[in-house]
């Protein structure tokens, strides 16, 4: 059984994860449709840049992301000066940083799912009167709302696994910054920790794995709805 600071931990990788997949939720779907239904040059690079953070080491993001939220940064620095906000060291910079590494999976999940929409539904939609937005809102949002749903539970799973580039962006600060896997990594620096390593990694996995088998019965959900169609 965990204890009450066990507790605490899993308590806050789920408050990290949750705020990070809900936040980049609706960016991951503006990009997504963005590169499934609209052409425009440099493209290829704007996708190549949304996935960097799949092959960059998470070290170099989060090194980033200091560099932009930092004091001295442009972006926590107008947060600083305007709002007296501050990222560095707080659970919200762990949920920046895990959201920025969940963006690339959730943006190709929704992507899939949008370009599986046939466009001649909407064509057809759009000869009989449908403005743009009226053909988004009542038939391409509700046929990929199973897909982008997947992406944004795949996202979640991502997020609460997130360790490199968190530890570098805002530390590993016990009951602030302190996820599962920063925890995990702190036990294993402290002699006759097993049981603890165990415990967490066993959260760890199962919550891991809940995520993948829930995000894998909606994109099953979405190819069957779509092909019912």
């Amino acid at each position: 059984m965990l204890d009450a600071a066990e507790w605490g931990i899993v308590a806050l990788s789920l408050k990290v994860g949750g705020v990070a997949m809900l936040v980049t939720l609706p960016v991951a779907f503006a990009l997504a449709w963005l590169l499934a239904r609209v052409r425009f040059p440099g493209k290829v690079v704007v996708d190549a840049a949304i996935h960097l953070p799949l092959v960059v080491p998470p070290v170099v993001t989060g090194w980033l992301l200091l560099l932009a939220f930092g004091p001295n940064g442009p972006i926590g620095g107008w947060l600083q000066d305007w709002f007296g906000i501050t990222v560095l060291f707080r659970w919200t910079g762990a949920a920046i940083a895990a959201g920025v590494m969940a963006l690339p999976l959730m943006v190709r999940a929704m992507r899939i799912s949008i370009e599986a929409v046939d466009r001649r539904l909407e064509n057809a939609a759009r000869t009989l009167g449908a403005g743009p937005w009226r053909v988004f809102w009542t038939l391409t949002l509700p046929l990929s709302i199973p897909g982008v749903l997947a992406g944004a539970v795949l996202g979640f799973a991502r997020s609460i696994g997130e360790f490199g580039a968190t530890i570098t962006f805002v530390s590993n600060v016990p009951g602030e910054t302190q996820t599962l896997p920063l925890a995990i990594y702190s036990a294993l620096q402290q002699p006759g920790a097993d049981a603890l390593v165990w415990r967490l990694s066993c959260v760890s996995v199962g919550l891991s794995l809940v995520a993948l088998i829930a995000s894998e019965l909606l994109t099953r959900r979405a190819g069957r709805g779509l092909h019912v169609l």
